[in-house]
C-alpha cells in the first residue's frame, strides 16, 4: 500500500461517526440487552416414551427445563444412563463468563456511539467477531466433550457421539433436536448491525466524496446564438 493511500485510509479511520450510526449503534446494544430475557439455545428429545417430549432451554446464564424444571430431571437421569454427565448449570461452566462478555460488549457499544470514531467502530467489530467465533468454537466442543466423555461402566454402552449443533439427531431410541433461541436472534441481530454499520461508515465518505467531485465538474453552458 503506498504511502497516500495509508494516509487516506489513516485519515478515514478518524472519522466521527454520522449520526444515524450512533443511533444504529444504540438500537445494536438494546438488541444485545434482549438476548439476556430469551433463551439461546434450545434441546428437545422425543421418545415413545415421552409423547410430549423433553425440552431444555440455555440461557446466558441459567438451564431452564420444560414442565416446571422436571424436564431437566428427565434429561439427566438419561444421560446417567447412557454415562453422559448431568447437563445443568453447574456443568455449563461458560455460563459463568457469558454474561459478563454480553455486558462487556454492551458497554463498548455505548461508548462507540458516544464518543467514537470509525477507528473506534473497526475495534469492536473486532471484539465482536473474536467474542462470536470464540463462543460458537466453545459450545461446539462442549457438545462433543459430552457426547464423547462417556461413563464406560453406565449401565448402557453406546458409541460415543456427537449431539446435533443444528437440527436432529436420533440417539438410540431418541430424537434429539437443537436449535437457536430468541436470545441468540437478538445476538444475531446485534453482530449484522455493527457490521452493517461500519460498512456504512466506510461507504459514506466514497459517496460524499463522488458527489462533491462531480459538483465541482459542471458541463459549461452552451452560448447563445
Amino acid at each position: 500500500m503506498s504511502a497516500s493511500k495509508l494516509a487516506r485510509f489513516n485519515h478515514r479511520l478518524a472519522q466521527p461517526l454520522s449520526g444515524k450510526s450512533r443511533i444504529g449503534l444504540l438500537v445494536a446494544s438494546f438488541a444485545l440487552l434482549l438476548s439476556f430475557s430469551a433463551p439461546l439455545w434450545h434441546i428437545n428429545l422425543q421418545a415413545p416414551q415421552y409423547p410430549k417430549g423433553l425440552n431444555l432451554w440455555i440461557h446466558s446464564w441459567k438451564v431452564v427445563g420444560g414442565n416446571e424444571g422436571h424436564d431437566i430431571v428427565e434429561i439427566n437421569n438419561l444421560n446417567h444412563y447412557i454415562g453422559m454427565r448431568s447437563l445443568d448449570r453447574e456443568s455449563l461452566v461458560d455460563l459463568n463468563w457469558l454474561p459478563f462478555a454480553f455486558g462487556g460488549l454492551v458497554l463498548l457499544t455505548l461508548r462507540c456511539a458516544a464518543i467514537g470514531d470509525v477507528r473506534t467502530l473497526v475495534d469492536l467489530v473486532v471484539m465482536v467477531a473474536y467474542f462470536s467465533l470464540f463462543a460458537f468454537g466453545r459450545f461446539i466442543y462442549q457438545l462433543y466433550d459430552f457426547g464423547h466423555n462417556l461413563d464406560p461402566k453406565a449401565p448402557m454402552n453406546i458409541k460415543p457421539f456427537m449431539p446435533p449443533m443444528l437440527g436432529s439427531k436420533q440417539i438410540a431410541n431418541f430424537t434429539s433436536s437443537s436449535y437457536p433461541g430468541l436470545g441468540s436472534v437478538f445476538m444475531g441481530l446485534f453482530v449484522f448491525g455493527v457490521v452493517a454499520i461500519l460498512a456504512y461508515s466506510f461507504w459514506r465518505p466514497l459517496q460524499e466524496a463522488e458527489g462533491e467531485a462531480s459538483a465541482e465538474v459542471q458541463p459549461s453552458a452552451a452560448p447563445l446564438s
